[in-house]
Formats: structure tokens, C-alpha cells, sequence
């Protein structure tokens, strides 16, 4: 039987309008409404940045940039030119086709493995390493989804599947996005946020990603997977890089067609020195640039000032979409004024193990992107809560040391013995006032960004005043928990007066 699910025409990105109403639009539906349009609400943070990454090497095959009056022309005209999405859409209509028998989209054979259910792709259900979460669905009982479905969890696989064992002798490596966050600067439509990530895109951009006359998005190769390479051909060849040989299998009639399993082998490995253009970079002087990622225990906020750091390439290399639009707001493009939004999307793992995934949504004043003083006032406020956090750890420690062996008051630390370290670090993780302490920072973080460029004396008293009571509170929530007998109340005692002496070293105060 002959299938057929075009996601030219066929509805399967579900996009959010200016309602909150979520509805499933095809490709040529998504670019013609993307003016009216909020944004993407997949399955999961993963399809919502899968998308993008899709919809951004189109826009780039077709529009460019080249330089920033491009970029300009295409940001004034308020919408996409549908004219020119049409014709091309037209004329690689085919390829756009999920099963299609000779080159279905985005997918490739591979002869030397066998079938398995589609679970395996989808982070979020039970399959191999990953844990049964919010999903029921096991690789047992299998699971069964529509073509739009099936397209959704294609191009995330390909996104963001993990490095692991593939009954092969070649190993399965990590996809693209698959470890770090992915930095998206948001605008009020869906067309301003994808013409905000809409870099300049020419011979020899974006920074450490050179084109070659073989750069083009998988769709429009006769063979994605061919040559072998490590270095993509450019930013489109990356976009929509073939790191697994994925195939869909349909079954059901053609008016009611659904996918249940599939074929995945290995595929192209990516070179470890090609660095995302869309991720925040770290540089370590013996491993290299560290890409920023996910952690449970640390907020997304306390790095944020990394993002707008454009001058020390040694130290930090910030999203290439933030530079771009500094460079569109010292140019005049972009209103220094404004106050958008940046997003931030992916998941933590563990070696090819999922452990969550997570979107966050964040101010981004622009004017954060050309004022260094800006920059190094958000991180003299990250610096004071960090150096107050330690302060907090190491007053906590004291506190769960005193509290199991009140005979370790007046010794250092190399005196206590093993086993007191250890009990009182059980005792200080099950007091939980460390993330206390971060977590009442989150609303005062997102005030102080907005508030420094305007206000910038007033804001800094208000967070260091904010912090300072954010550490006694934390302090107090964990002195309440040991008692009220002689030896809690000398711990208590002992300890404030360390957090204290602690705390006037980094506010400077008596």
C-alpha cells in the first residue's frame, strides 16, 4: 500500500496562538501565520526546540542573512514573503513527504538492524535506560501514533538522541543538541522570535561553522549520510544533521495511518570541536570550551550574565544569537529600550540516561547587549550570592557539626573525624535550606534585571539586602530544626555568629 503525509500541507506542528490555544499547523501554514502566532507547544521542551531548529535552516536556505540590512528588510516587512516559501516549498515538495518510498523526510534505511517499537525515541517513555516517568508506555506494550506524531518525535531524535549502545559494531553518538542548553531569544510573535534567532548566514558565518558548496539542508541532498564527515558543510548541513539512520514504518489504511515501529542505526558522528551556535560556552584552559547545561541544584539565572559577556572569548562564549542582536542594536535595528524574552531549552542527562528536561522563559532587556556596565553589575550581584551561598554551606556545616558532636566546638575541620563529616553532610542536604536560599532569590532575580538599567544604585542595595536576608532565613529554617535543648541552642549561638562574622566580610558592614 501506498502512504502519504506531507508536512508541506499536512498539519503537524502544534503551534500556540494569541489566545493560548494550541492548534497543529503544516510548514506553509506555520510561516503564513507566524505573525499572529505566540510560539511552539510540543509534547515537550524538545519538540518545541527540534522545531526551531528545522524552521531556522529553512528560513536560513531561503533568506539569509547575509549582512544586517537583510535581516532588517525581512524583520520591517512584519510577516514571511509567502511568495517565496511557496515556490520553493513547491519545487522539494516531494522530499517533504514522511513516506515517501524513495526518500521519505528526514530518514534513512539501515538493512543491518531490526525493528523496534517507536518508544525508543521518545524520551519520555520507558525504553532502555530511560525510567518510566509520566508516561506509562513501555517498549512491551508498545505504543502507536499519528504521522503528525511520528514527524514530531523524528526530527527530536535527531535533535537530541543520546550516545549509547546500538547492537551495531559503530555506537550511537550524540545528536546535536543533546547535551547543553539552547539559548532562543523570544519576541512577541512567532515570526519576530524566529527572525531574533535568524543569524547572519554567509560564507564564512556563523563564527567556527565555514560553508562549503555542499552546505544545504538534508532535504534537498540526494544522500545526507553521504560523504562520511565529522565537520558539517555549514550551519544548514548542522541544522538538520543525519546523526541516526531512522526509518518510520506506517501501517493502517492511507486515511488512517499510524506508525508503531521503526529501524535506527548509527549515522554521522559530529566532530567534538563544532561548537552551537545557539548554546553558551565556557572556556577551561585544559579541556576547552564546556557547553552550559542543566543541572537540578543550579538555577539557570546564576550564569546569566555569561550570556551578555561578548569581550573575553578566553573565558565565555556567549550564544551567537545574543551577539547578533547586539550588533542590531548598536546598529540602530533593534530599539535599545525593548525588553523581550529569551528562552532556554533541553534536558539533563546522565551518561545516555534522561533525567529531566526543562523550558525557562527569562527577561532580556536589550540594552543589556551594548552597556558593558549593564553586564558587570549583573555579575557583581551573581558573584554576592554566590559568595554568600558558600558563606551559608559552610555555616550549615558548622551547624550539622555541632548538632551530632557538640565535642567538635573549637576544633578545625582537618580535626573532626570522618564520620562526623559525613553524618553532618546527611544532616545539612536534609535540612534543604540551600535551595531555600536559591529559590527565594528566583522573583528577586527577575526584578533586579529589569530594575538595573534604570535604577541601577537602588537595585544593587535592594539585592544585596535581599540576599543578606535570603542567608539568615535559610539559617534560621535550619536552626529550627534541631531543638531547643542546651547543645542546639550553643550551636545555634556558635554558628550565627560565624554566619555573621562571614556575611560583614562580603557586605562590607561592622
Amino acid at each position: 500500500m501506498k502512504y502519504s503525509f506531507n508536512l508541506v500541507d499536512q498539519p503537524w506542528i502544534s503551534c500556540l496562538d494569541q489566545l493560548g490555544l494550541t492548534k497543529e499547523l503544516s510548514i506553509k501554514q506555520t510561516f503564513g501565520q507566524a505573525h499572529e502566532l505566540r510560539g511552539f507547544q510540543g509534547e515537550s521542551p524538545l519538540v518545541n526546540a527540534a522545531i526551531y531548529r528545522l524552521l531556522l535552516a529553512f528560513l536560513h536556505r531561503l533568506f539569509g542573512p547575509a549582512n544586517m540590512n537583510e535581516w532588517n528588510k525581512l524583520w520591517h516587512a512584519g510577516k514571511f514573503d509567502m511568495s517565496r516559501i511557496n515556490k520553493y516549498l513547491d519545487e522539494h515538495y516531494q522530499r517533504f513527504d514522511l513516506f515517501d518510498p524513495e526518500q521519505p523526510f528526514f530518514q534513512a534505511a539501515d538493512s543491518r538492524v531490526k525493528q523496534k517499537s517507536i518508544i525508543s525515541l521518545v524520551p519520555h517513555m520507558s525504553s532502555g535506560n530511560n525510567a518510566t516517568l509520566f508516561d506509562h508506555h513501555t517498549e512491551a506494550t508498545g505504543a502507536v501514533v499519528s504521522p503528525a506524531q511520528a514527524a514530531r518525535i523524528l526530527i527530536t531524535a535527531m535533535s537530541f538522541g543520546l550516545a549509547g549502545l546500538s547492537g551495531l559494531k559503530q555506537k550511537f553518538t550524540d545528536c546535536p543538541s543533546a547535551r547543553g542548553v539552547t539559548f532562543l531569544i523570544e519576541g512577541d510573535t512567532l515570526f519576530e522570535t524566529l527572525l531574533l534567532n535568524l543569524i547572519r548566514f554567509d560564507k564564512n558565518h556563523p563564527d567556527n561553522m565555514p560553508r562549503n558548496q555542499n552546505d544545504l539542508p538534508a532535504w534537498e541532498l540526494s544522500d545526507p549520510l553521504t560523504p562520511n564527515r565529522e565537520i558539517p558543510n555549514g550551519y544548514l548541513d548542522y541544522l538538520t544533521w543525519h546523526n541516526r539512520r531512522i526509518l518510520l514504518i506506517p501501517e493502517g489504511s492511507y486515511e488512517e495511518t499510524s506508525v508503531s515501529l521503526i529501524t535506527v542505526g548509527p549515522g554521522l558522528r559530529l566532530d567534538a570541536s563544532i561548537l552551537d551556535p545557539l548554546k553558551l560556552y565556557r572556556g577551561d584552559k585544559e579541556r576547552g570550551y564546556l557547553v552550559r547545561r542543566f543541572y537540578e541544584w543550579r538555577a539557570l539565572w546564576r550564569d546569566s550574565s555569561a550570556l551578555f559577556q561578548f569581550n573575553l572569548p578566553e573565558d565565555v562564549r556567549p550564544p551567537l544569537n545574543f551577539r547578533w542582536a547586539a550588533n542590531l542594536v548598536a546598529n540602530g535595528y533593534l530599539e535599545q529600550s525593548r525588553i523581550y524574552r529569551y528562552m532556554a531549552l533541553g534536558m539533563a542527562n546522565n551518561q545516555a540516561k534522561v533525567e529531566f528536561y526543562r523550558q525557562e522563559h527569562l527577561p532580556l532587556p536589550l540594552s543589556y547587549l551594548n552597556h558593558q556596565q549593564l553586564v558587570e553589575n549583573l555579575s557583581d550581584a551573581m558573584l554576592i550570592a554566590e559568595e554568600t551561598s558558600k558563606q551559608l554551606w559552610s555555616t550549615l556545616s558548622l551547624l550539622a557539626v555541632l548538632t551530632i558532636s557538640p565535642d567538635s566546638d573549637g576544633k578545625n575541620w582537618a580535626e573532626i573525624d570522618r564520620l562526623t563529616k559525613e553524618n553532618a553532610s546527611q544532616l545539612r542536604q536534609h535540612w534543604g535550606t540551600e535551595i531555600n536560599f536559591w529559590s527565594t532569590l528566583n522573583i528577586h532575580y527577575l526584578n533586579l534585571v529589569q530594575d538595573l538599567p534604570d535604577h541601577p544604585d537602588d537595585a544593587m542595595e535592594t539585592w544585596r539586602d535581599t540576599v543578606r536576608k535570603s542567608a539568615w532565613n535559610s539559617f534560621h529554617l535550619a536552626q529550627d530544626q534541631i531543638g531547643n535543648g542546651s547543645a542546639a541552642l550553643k550551636a545555634g549561638v556558635r554558628s550565627g555568629d560565624h554566619l555573621a562574622l562571614g556575611l560583614s566580610r562580603i557586605f562590607q558592614q561592622p
